[in-house]
């Protein structure tokens, strides 16, 4: 038995329950992983509100890191004992232990501590797509991105440093703002002070920037069109305010051919080798010391509710995760 958080409707945190439920033995293609520790994202929220409807009851969470203790038929990449972490679909990471599929699981280096895994897999993959399997993007270019201080946007910050890449950072506060700078961002605006739009037209020098990467949707993707060069391209991976609102295809049009596109991680990760390939280009970035992975909330797995509050309130910086 592993405790696990589930819901059995969607709401608000209140509707986290956390119960015993039977782990099993792995089949075919499957491993069964104990947690030391589960991260917490934004899309759990999703989950659970039901913006994004899920079949109910239903667990929660999508990434993890803890060790291997069994595996079934046809698994060659992972032995039990192994150390290893995840970013992958369908939902159960809050949990003491389950039984999953291997394909998205990844060995883990022993240089990255089980609670820097939990905090940057499904954050640190992201990013890895956002600058390399989206649209293309070059030393020197720049790129703007919303909620800089948040636990997408540190590793942002540091992996575009780390690539010769200009990133102008957003956040809601001037402490939030400082933090991004300190992990990297070129130039910060706080965009409860000041108006994004114009900012970036004035770094910029009236120019645009050549890519917007936008987790935050309704509040900001019509102003952040304005921020873009001709022929730039809108990257909208989140939903943190809301959906984006239907929208005419002549917005883009009329500001210079625009692009826009709404990737997801787990289209990129369901090719098992693709995973494992942005697994590896993540974990180097960290073992060499470009991305530091910064945890400033940690909550044991039966104060999840409080976690989730944290998180959509917009009260935490940097990654937050669940100890099982």
């Amino acid at each position: 038995m592993a405790r696990t958080v589930i819901i059995r409707e969607h709401g608000g945190p209140e509707v986290l329950e956390i119960e015993d439920r039977p782990v099993g033995e792995p089949g075919a293609g499957e491993i069964r992983i104990r947690h030391e520790v589960c991260g917490l994202n934004f899309i759990d929220c999703y989950q659970r509100s039901g913006l994004y409807p899920m079949q109910l009851p239903a667990a929660l969470g999508m990434e993890a890191a803890g060790v291997v203790e069994a595996v079934g038929e046809g698994v060659t990449h992972l032995r039990p004992g192994d150390r290893a972490a995840y970013a992958a679909v369908p939902p159960g990471a809050y949990s003491a232990a389950r039984v999953m599929s291997a394909a998205q699981v990844c060995p883990l280096p022993d240089g990255i501590a089980f609670d820097t895994a939990a905090a940057m897999m499904l954050k640190g993959l992201t990013v890895e797509y956002l600058f390399h399997r989206t649209t293309p993007i070059k030393r020197g270019d720049t790129v703007l991105f919303h909620a800089a201080a948040g636990g997408v946007g540190l590793i942002a910050c540091q992996w575009a440093r780390s690539e010769g890449i200009t990133l102008i950072g957003t956040a809601g506060t001037d402490e939030k703002c400082a933090l991004a700078r300190e992990h990297g961002a070129a130039h910060v605006i706080n965009y409860r002070t000041e108006d994004f739009t114009k900012r970036v037209r004035e770094i910029t020098e009236g120019r645009g920037v050549d890519v917007v990467m936008d987790s935050i949707g309704a509040d900001t993707f019509e102003a952040s069109l304005d921020c873009l060069r001709p022929l730039g391209m809108m990257i909208s991976f989140g939903n943190a305010s809301g959906a984006v609102p239907p929208f005419s295809l002549s917005m883009l049009a009329s500001r210079g051919s625009l692009k826009v596109t709404r990737p997801t991680l787990f289209t990129h990760t369901s090719d098992a080798e693709a995973c494992q390939a942005m697994a590896r280009h993540l974990f180097d970035k960290v073992v060499s010391g470009d991305v530091t992975i910064r945890i400033d909330q940690r909550f044991p797995l039966d104060q999840v509710a409080d976690a989730h509050r944290a998180l959509e309130s917009r009260a935490t910086t940097g990654s937050t995760v669940l100890l099982p």
